[in-house]
């Protein structure tokens, strides 16, 4: 059997030919070892491959029962070969599905991965980027109001660093209980907004007081708001923005809405990957997103999360 897995068509037409002359001289041997080796080259190759062992184990098979008058003999034979290749087909149709699970799961990780990652770096430094510019801009003329912006710099490349710290440790995790600290939820968007304000963006947040939702939900939603105001800081020019956040009706309402302009966004998004990936994160809880112009002014995102959550790689990890 070692040589099968090396050279399965050698073997298979081998053990053929030395069946056939095994039944020729002693019919009462059977077809056994022939229906092994058929079924095992049936899973290691592809049926366009395998349709040859098949073939050649139904004529060689029947011509040597058939010739000595056996004639049920040769339907046994025939059935047998149809039976022993199906089940070693369907065995490889079967292995090359769980392979292909397997690694479209190695695939949506990966992508997870990413866009956590994404959301974890790009709004700090987004902030980050501000405050420095902030700091350069008034180092002369205001030393004291430099320094703060200094601190604040300091204080968001910490922010930044906990939170890769405690992204990568829910990423090693196996399980809940060893998943280390919690992911980012909505009790976390007050301190969000504070963040935020420190790059010059007033951001009001208002929360009904949610029942308690699932983790995936709560994190879907923190990195909806989290992605807006980045996008805000960068491309709005906006001064003020406002986050609501209610349930009503069994799902989870979330709204971004700020004072800035609102018809050139989508274009200064390029392809709009953050606006894609949060669509992508209410779709993979049944919910929906829009983002564009508000008829009021700025720029509006709208996401409705169904709180009755189902499940997702959040929860899972």
């Amino acid at each position: 059997m070692w040589w099968m897995g090396v050279r399965p068509e050698l073997v298979t037409a081998v053990v053929l030919s030395a069946g056939t002359g095994i039944q020729l001289l002693c019919p009462a041997i059977g077809p056994g070892v022939t229906l092994v080796v058929l079924c095992t080259f049936a899973w290691l190759r592809p049926a366009r491959v395998s349709m040859w062992g098949l073939a050649g184990a139904v004529l060689l098979g029947t011509a040597a029962t058939a010739s000595t008058g056996h004639w049920v003999a040769a339907a046994l034979s025939v059935v047998g070969a149809l039976l022993a290749w199906s089940w070693g087909a369907l065995g490889r149709a079967r292995s090359a599905r769980r392979q292909a699970e397997a690694r479209r799961a190695v695939l949506e990780e990966r992508a997870r991965i990413a866009r956590e990652l994404h959301d974890v770096l790009a709004h700090t430094v987004s902030v980050m980027v501000i405050q420095a510019s902030a700091a350069d801009d008034v180092f002369d003329l205001d030393p004291a109001k430099a320094r703060k912006a200094l601190r604040d710099l300091e204080s968001s490349g910490r922010e930044a660093l906990a939170e890769l710290r405690r992204f990568l440790l829910t990423v090693r995790s196996v399980d809940d209980e060893r998943a280390g600290e919690p992911q980012p939820g909505l009790s976390e968007l007050d301190r969000l907004a504070r963040s935020v304000s420190t790059a010059g963006l007033d951001v009001v947040v208002r929360l009904d007081s949610p029942e308690p939702l699932g983790r995936g939900v709560e994190l879907s939603a923190y990195r909806i708001v989290q992605e807006s105001l980045t996008n805000t800081l960068r491309h709005a020019r906006a001064s003020r923005a406002e986050v609501v956040v209610r349930v009503a009706d069994g799902h989870l309402l979330v709204e971004v809405r700020d004072n800035g302009r609102g018809g050139g966004r989508l274009a200064d998004h390029g392809a709009g990957h953050g606006i894609l990936g949060m669509r992508e994160r209410a779709t993979m809880l049944g919910g929906t997103l829009d983002a564009g112009p508000d008829p009021a002014g700025g720029f509006l995102v709208r996401a409705l999360l169904p709180t009755a959550q189902r499940t997702t790689p959040e929860d899972s990890t």
